[in-house]
């Protein structure tokens, strides 16, 4: 084999250094950093907290390139000017390593504060030094050390003041500013109690403002660090006030007016005059304080005005919002507004997103929609203005339904009005239905009132106690309708004291109050004869319920409600997954679609008490839950559902709908039977016995 003259032969098993007999090449200063920050020289040198480390890229001869690795040391100094004014020194060489690693020094402890500490970096190898990365066209890098903390902030408010006063209130945005007591502080940390650490940035002059809405009433604290240019944070300033009740609205109409009446009394602000097409009278939603509502008939005499802005400024915080239940939900109809010249400055009501009609805000050109509307249906709807963020959002039955847009508000000096929305050719998009308690704000409308303003009690429908059952009839406890009991079905009731030690008492003891329902597991069952509540809308049903069995063969229904082929809803016990599932059939029709929710639960054995078992149904959210005992399952309780439909049958106790008919017997006792309009609070289901 022929070599060429000066050709090194390399022992087999080895790799050629790059740039052999070569020194490294020298740093640059964008590969150089102290303590996360850039290299940087002059006024810009960064000021740090504690001794930094610094860090640096370096370079063999062959300049980091892929496949050109080689070895090299670094060699790190730094220096400052002394106390004298005589300039001190420190080094450090690391150990030998591959040019692809990062080199760091960490500065010792000697380098002083309040100083400007310069260092630079080269690279070292066998054959040799690269140039400084401070010579040439490089340049040291500089920092400083600053351990000194800032003094603690000035805070104060005119809006919420620190002298033990009550100031009103919630949802009413409120400035605070903070003051710098030393040169060097660059910005503020602070929290609200029980909000996370924000920070605000310094003026010119030293302060900074921030704004903060309170979410509820109550003494409230606002905690304030300086942060000066070294990161470093001083003593905390704690500035306490105490926050109100939110004030009332600015207006409000329940529009709960004598039929007859052709204006609608104001609680706040001046009454409404009601064209001809408005009829006081109407029904208003059930469980809420409402008495009646109006009625619009969707043409051109169908509204209401007090004949003056109501929203002062649209431009600051303000909300608006009431109970409203369409007749129709085609086009684009309008629940409330503000006139602005010859359009609007803000909307409430519902449009058409698609092929679907939708709850919708508009606010100046912008328009955030969500929700659906529905014929006949009650639902309260709000449109809230956040002048702080600059957005709208829009709330239907108190949950947020549609993402925050970005808004510009215009100028709204106009009419406010209900019912309809001013165009260039005149008033337009008329509401047709009802109109309930219309409320407007100049302020936020925090969570809590939301939840109270769209909260519908829940009533109760029926309570059967199952302690008798003459002529084999369990009555309900308010006088309505009875549970007629089938056969294999009897009530069980301890009529005399006994000694549960005693052999002859037996096991059996009432669930609740001095009886419970009996069924065999083969035919027992307890039913209405109508359905007892309405499962197209909201609901829940709760009984107490014990199994006989510790191994129940096959599922058993506790308590259902259908139609001739499925249950609109059934909850059973399922001993393949040892289980409670909630079971809801998308249609009453055979093999229907079926939504399951599961808890998993031992069989009682006929022992103890046994299980509360409640379902609810949420028909403005269009979810389901189960709880058992109170609880339901953190990340599987709750279930999307809108295929509800309405249930023509009973209420049944120990058995619901099959493929072949009536089966999926319970054998166990069942107890306590609750049903109500609506949803109960998780709070009041705990309650229940």
């Amino acid at each position: 084999m022929a070599v060429a003259a000066g050709t090194v032969l390399a022992t087999p098993g080895t790799v050629l250094a790059a740039g052999a007999g070569l020194p490294p090449k020298q740093p640059r200063i964008a590969d150089l950093a102290v303590g996360g920050a850039e290299c940087v020289t002059g006024e810009d040198r960064p000021y740090v907290g504690t001794v930094p480390q610094v860090t640096a890229r370096l370079y063999g001869p062959g300049g980091g390139q892929p496949g050109e690795a080689s070895q090299v040391r670094g060699e790190f100094e730094a220096w400052w000017q002394g106390e004298g004014g005589a300039e001190e020194r420190v080094s450090m060489t690391t150990s030998m390593k591959h040019d692809t690693a990062p080199f760091s020094w960490q500065l010792p402890s000697t380098v002083p504060d309040e100083t400007v500490v310069s260092w630079r970096v080269r690279a070292v190898n066998d054959d040799g030094a690269s140039a400084w990365s401070s010579e040439g066209a490089g340049a040291p890098c500089e920092f400083v050390y600053d351990r000194t903390l800032p003094d603690a902030p000035v805070v104060t408010s005119s809006d919420y003041p620190d002298d033990n006063t009550w100031t009103p209130g919630a949802g009413v945005r409120g400035t605070f500013r903070f003051t710098a007591q030393a040169e060097d502080v660059v910005a503020f940390a602070y929290h609200f109690l029980g909000e996370p650490l924000r920070t605000a940035d310094i003026r010119p002059d030293g302060s900074a403002e921030i704004s903060f809405v309170p979410k509820g009433s109550g003494v409230q604290v606002l905690s304030v660090q300086a942060q000066d240019r070294a990161g470093n944070r001083g003593p905390r300033t704690d500035y306490t006030f105490r926050i109100g009740q939110g004030p009332a609205p600015v207006a409000r109409w329940k529009l709960a007016d004598a039929a007859g009446s052709r204006s609608a009394a104001a609680e706040n602000g001046t009454a409404a005059r009601a064209g001809a097409g408005v009829t006081f009278g109407a029904p208003a939603p059930s469980g809420t304080p409402l008495t009646s509502t109006a009625s619009l008939d969707g043409t051109g005499h169908g509204f209401l005005t007090p004949g003056a802005p109501v929203v002062a400024d649209t431009a600051k915080d303000f909300a608006v919002g009431g109970w409203v239940r369409p007749a129709r939900v085609d086009g684009t109809r309008t629940v409330l507004s503000q006139d602005a010249g010859t359009g609007r400055a803000f909307t409430l009501g519902l449009t058409q997103a698609g092929s679907d009609p939708a709850w919708s805000f508009a606010v100046g050109g912008a328009r955030v929609t969500g929700g659906l509307p529905e014929t006949g249906d009650w639902a309260y709807v709000l449109g809230q203005y956040d002048a702080e963020t600059g957005t709208a959002r829009l709330y239907v039955n108190g949950r947020a339904v549609g993402e925050e847009t970005a808004a510009v508000p215009v100028a709204g000096e106009g009419d406010f009005q209900i019912g309809r929305a001013r165009g260039a050719q005149g008033y337009r998009d008329r509401w047709k239905g009802e109109i309930g308690d219309v409320r407007a704000y100049d302020r936020i409308v925090v969570p809590d009132e939301l939840t109270a303003l769209a909260t519908r009690a829940a009533q109760r429908v029926g309570h059967w106690a199952l302690d008798t059952a003459p002529d084999g009839f369990a009555p309900e406890s308010g006088g309505g309708a009875p549970l007629k009991l089938g056969a294999g079905a009897s009530v069980f009731r301890l009529d005399g004291p006994c000694d549960p030690l005693d052999p002859e008492c037996g096991q059996d003891w009432p669930l609740e109050g001095d009886g419970h329902l009996r069924l065999d597991g083969v035919s027992g069952h307890a039913a209405t004869d109508a359905p007892v509540v309405d499962t197209s809308g909201s609901f829940t049903v709760s009984a107490r319920v014990r199994l006989t069995d510790d191994a129940p063969a096959a599922p058993m229904t506790a308590i259902s409600q259908g139609g001739e082929h499925g249950d609109a809803f059934k909850v059973r016990f399922d001993p393949e997954n040892s289980s409670w599932d909630l079971v809801l059939a998308h249609a009453d029709e055979p093999d229907a679609p079926e939504t399951v929710l599961r808890r998993i639960e031992w069989p009682d054995g006929d022992f103890g008490v046994g299980h509360r078992v409640t379902l609810t149904y949420d028909a403005s959210a269009n979810q389901v839950s189960l709880y058992v005992d109170g609880w339901k399952e953190s990340d599987g309780g709750t279930a999307a559902f809108d295929a509800a439909w309405k249930s023509t049958g009973g209420l049944q106790l120990g058995r619901g709908r099959t493929a072949d008919g009536w089966g999926e017997h319970l054998k166990g006792v069942v107890d306590s039977v609750y049903a109500y309009a609506g949803v109960l609070s998780e709070t009041e289901i705990r309650q229940l016995p």
